[in-house]
């Protein structure tokens, strides 16, 4: 991602349309902003901002004189640029507080329809913490092997649902190292028993 993409995705609204557009498929602003709660304007604006930005383009194959289509250019967003990140803070801060907002909604999303699923798909709801102590290098590391777990399992897209097998949907993995620099080192911490972290929030 370059410093345009980066400011350009700065938005909460142009992040959701681009989840839109990869989850779903083509889309018009219209339904787009049915889904999001917002009117057909704003959502057209925010699509040719995106556009201009090169993460989503016209669907000529679907479009008319009357009604434009939209579709993603890509399957996921990369930012992991540090350099980039110095050069342009603000962007980047903005660019992870969309995240962090979305993030957020999916689990409120999620936990509003929890009691009506299926008991199987209540079973695999997850929300957990787990407190570690790590040098810059150990949380690196964990990073890297947490991706390659999530990498063997199947990756979802609007053209790939078909054939996936019978019983399969779509499943949200949410991964979030925040480090914790204020937090007491082990020698100034009274001595206790020692306890595992799992569901509660540490």
């Amino acid at each position: 991602m370059d410093a345009k993409g980066l400011r350009a995705l700065a938005h909460p609204v142009r992040m959701q349309l681009v989840g839109l557009l990869r989850k779903y498929g083509p889309s018009t602003a219209t339904r787009l902003a049915e889904r999001l709660g917002v009117n057909s304007g704003t959502a057209s604006y925010h699509l040719r901002q995106l556009g201009g930005a090169g993460f989503v383009e016209e669907d000529t194959e679907r479009g008319n004189a009357r009604e434009r289509w939209w579709r993603s250019v890509h399957r996921t967003t990369w930012f992991n640029d540090p350099e980039l990140a110095e050069r342009e803070p603000e962007a980047a801060l903005s660019y992870q507080q969309s995240v962090a907002a979305i993030y957020t909604l999916r689990t409120q999303q999620t936990l509003n329809e929890l009691q009506t699923m299926p008991r199987a798909w209540r079973n695999t709801f997850d929300m957990s913490d787990w407190a570690l102590r790590l040098t810059p290098e150990e949380a690196a590391a964990l990073y890297r092997e947490l991706a390659e777990v999530v990498a063997r399992y199947r990756r979802d897209a609007p053209e790939t649902a078909a054939s996936a097998p019978e019983g399969a949907e779509r499943v949200a993995v949410i991964t979030q190292i925040l480090p914790e620099l204020d937090a007491p080192a082990a020698s100034s911490l009274p001595p206790g028993p020692q306890e595992e972290e799992g569901n509660p929030t540490s």
